[in-house]
């Protein structure tokens, strides 16, 4: 008993090891990594936080996490900012090359860990934000950050099409439900047809909102790898399921781990492109 718990330790510290140290390579230009959703309830938002939380907790260089989408958002509450500044949309018409990262910062909204948020909206619904905008933003703010994490419109709305093909790698989030798997292929075989053909750097990410989903998870997730596509699962958490500021003591271990080797793997594939 004590080999098989020795080694079952020995080899849970080293696969920590080899997650912590892929997290924490470095880069020559920021990584700019999308996170988009076919329908509402899937958790995008949420895996959004979950991953610019992550990836600030392990990096030393600045992460931003940038909210493009117009509508009323939730990734301000859920990555818990008490205040915000400019959005996304008004810095579009400020930001030039020049600038310096004291001077970026100072319209951004400072959080834990060296992390930076840039909010779509000001708690106002219909916030201004164009393809045209989004781009003049990720280009001039790229070379600041090691890792850039993009909470994007549902899809196949016009600036989450242009965040997914700007985007070195992509995470597609599907509620683990019947509806949410049949429309999943459709939109897979859509992707294809984006520049750089993305399917390949695309991690779709089944979550399970709700305990005890019913569903083979495991059979649902080799359908879905045959378009190319990799396929992870986000296990149901009552914390996160209860809205609000994401704590990560308060998560369980299982979604920690899940959320860790997420934006790993979602790393190592924005490391293959350019």
């Amino acid at each position: 008993m004590r080999r098989t718990v020795s080694s079952s330790a020995a080899r849970e510290v080293a696969e920590t090891t080899a997650v912590a140290e892929v997290l924490q390579q470095a880069v020559t230009t920021g990584r700019q990594i999308a996170v988009t959703s076919i329908r509402g309830g899937s958790g995008k938002t949420t895996v959004a936080a979950l991953l610019s939380t992550t990836y600030a907790h392990y990096r030393q260089d600045p992460v931003l996490v940038v909210e493009a989408d117009p509508a009323l958002g939730s990734l301000p509450l859920r990555l818990g900012a008490e205040s915000l500044r400019w959005t996304i949309g008004d810095l579009a018409g400020l930001v030039e090359p020049q600038m310096s990262l004291l001077d970026v910062t100072g319209y951004l909204v400072q959080l834990p860990d060296n992390a930076w948020l840039l909010p779509g909206s000001q708690g106002q619904v219909g916030a201004m934000l164009d393809t045209r905008g989004y781009e003049r933003v990720m280009v001039s703010l790229r070379r600041y950050f090691g890792v850039t994490v993009v909470d994007c419109e549902t899809l196949p709305a016009e600036v989450a099409r242009t965040a997914l093909s700007a985007a070195q790698a992509r995470v597609l989030t599907v509620p683990a439900t019947l509806e949410g798997l049949a429309s999943t292929h459709a939109v897979l075989e859509w992707m294809r047809g984006l520049p750089r053909s993305v399917t390949t750097s695309t991690v779709v990410l089944l979550t399970e909102t709700v305990p005890h989903t019913g569903l083979d998870l495991d059979k649902a997730a080799g359908q879905l790898k045959e378009t190319g596509a990799s396929v992870r699962v986000l296990p149901y958490d009552r914390h996160l399921a209860a809205g609000g500021a994401i704590r990560t003591d308060l998560l369980a271990r299982a979604t920690r781990q899940a959320a860790t080797e997420l934006a790993a793997e979602v790393f190592r594939l924005s490391q293959t492109r350019r």
